[in-house]
C-alpha cells in the first residue's frame, strides 16, 4: 500500500479532528448549524470533493500493485478524469454529498491499513468509527439525500445537538488518550 500511516499517528489525527470539530459544534452551534444545512447542495464543495476524490484515486490507481488488473490501470487512469468531469457537469444534485462519500471511502483506506494486524485493543475503537463511517458513506454516495436527513435530525433540537458534540468530543478525547497507554506495562 502506499500508506505509511501509524496507528498511534491515526489515532492522533482521527481524535484531533473529533475534537476540533465538535467543539467548534458545541461553542458556535448556530454557525455550524448553518454550513451543515447548506452542505448537500453546495456547488463549490461538491466541486471540491469530486475533484479531491478523482485525484486521490489517480494516484491510489498509479501507485498500487492491481495484480491481475494491472493491465486496467492506462484504461482507468484515462476514465478518471472523464469521469469527473461527467459527475461534475451531469451529477450537479447533492454533489457535495456524494464527494464527501467517496473521500470518506477513500480515507478509510490508510485509516483500517494503520490499525491491520496490530496487538493492540485499542485499535479497535478506531476501527469501529471507521466502519460506521463507511456504511454511511455507501448510503451518501448511492442516496444522497440521507446525509440532509442525517443533517435535519441533529439539527431538529438543541438537546440532540450538544448530546451529538459532546459524544463526538468525547470520543475524540478517548482515541487522543489511547496511543498514550501503549508500551506501558501491565
Amino acid at each position: 500500500m502506499p500508506y505509511t500511516l501509524k496507528l498511534e499517528s491515526a489515532l492522533y489525527l482521527v481524535g484531533l479532528l473529533l475534537v476540533l470539530a465538535h467543539a467548534l459544534a458545541l461553542f458556535q452551534p448556530k454557525a455550524a448549524q448553518d454550513w451543515l444545512r447548506g452542505l448537500p447542495r453546495s456547488k463549490g464543495l461538491g466541486f471540491l470533493f469530486v475533484t479531491v476524490a478523482a485525484a486521490w484515486f489517480a494516484w491510489l490507481v498509479w501507485k498500487m500493485d492491481l495484480g491481475e488488473f494491472s493491465n486496467w490501470r492506462t484504461r482507468v487512469l484515462i476514465g478518471t478524469p472523464i469521469a469527473w468531469w461527467l459527475a461534475w457537469r451531469y451529477v450537479d444534485e447533492f454533489l457535495a454529498v456524494r464527494g464527501l462519500g467517496m473521500l470518506v471511502l477513500l480515507g478509510a483506506e490508510p485509516l483500517l491499513g494503520a490499525a491491520f494486524l496490530r496487538p493492540e485493543m485499542s485499535r479497535l475503537f478506531l476501527v469501529s468509527l471507521v466502519y460506521v463511517w463507511v456504511g454511511f458513506a455507501l448510503f451518501w454516495v448511492g442516496m444522497p439525500y440521507t446525509l440532509r436527513d442525517q443533517i435535519g435530525w441533529v439539527t431538529g433540537g438543541e438537546k440532540r445537538w450538544r448530546a451529538a458534540a459532546f459524544a463526538g468530543l468525547a470520543f475524540g478525547a478517548l482515541l487522543l488518550v489511547l496511543p498514550l497507554t501503549y508500551g506501558r506495562p501491565a
